[in-house]
């Protein structure tokens, strides 16, 4: 009787450890698929209809919610009138939340989500992620000639249309 128990007992433990390692190879795998960066931008109707008056932002900068808010209000886009015909509307929202920060594996993706806890800002700016990683900076220097906003992030972040917003890849210019 002892020894069936022992074996039962011996059992449960190996079953114990598989699991555990099953976790782990998911998290690590998990991990595997996980990016540093954001997706650089792929669409052309995007880039040419979004990125003709400023930097095509990646969608995994904000989540679908803001992404829709923006679409739906391009009569009056930050201060100007956008028109875009329907099928290039169509395209751009729909590679908007595909890409969005909900469906992208980028670590920034993700914590820019976590930041909003729930919110659907307009502007990456406003996002307390993107805040917390330029509250450092003087207001002054983004409003220089050089830079000339907050939103303006290819003037400082060098590999910026490549998805990468390291420090290591940041001249703020004169």
């Amino acid at each position: 009787m002892q020894r069936n128990g022992f074996i039962v007992w011996t059992i449960c433990l190996l079953l114990i450890s598989f699991s555990h390692d099953s976790f782990a190879d998911h998290d690590n795998e998990r991990e595997k698929h996980e990016s540093k960066y954001v997706s650089p931008v792929n669409n052309q109707t995007f880039k040419q209809e979004c990125g003709t008056c400023h930097f095509a932002y990646q969608p995994g900068l904000l989540p679908v919610g803001s992404w829709e808010k923006i679409i739906n209000n391009l009569p009056s886009h930050f201060g100007e009138e956008v028109a875009l015909d329907g099928k290039s509307k169509n395209i751009i929202s729909e590679y908007l939340q595909a890409n969005s920060a909900e469906r992208s594996s980028a670590k920034r993706a993700r914590k820019i989500l976590k930041s909003l806890g729930g919110r659907t800002p307009l502007r990456i700016t406003e996002t307390p992620y993107i805040r917390e990683k330029h509250h450092e900076i003087d207001s002054n220097i983004f409003s220089s000639q050089s830079i000339g906003s907050k939103s303006n992030c290819i003037a400082c972040h060098l590999k910026a249309e490549q998805g990468n917003y390291d420090d290591d890849f940041v001249k703020i210019p004169k």
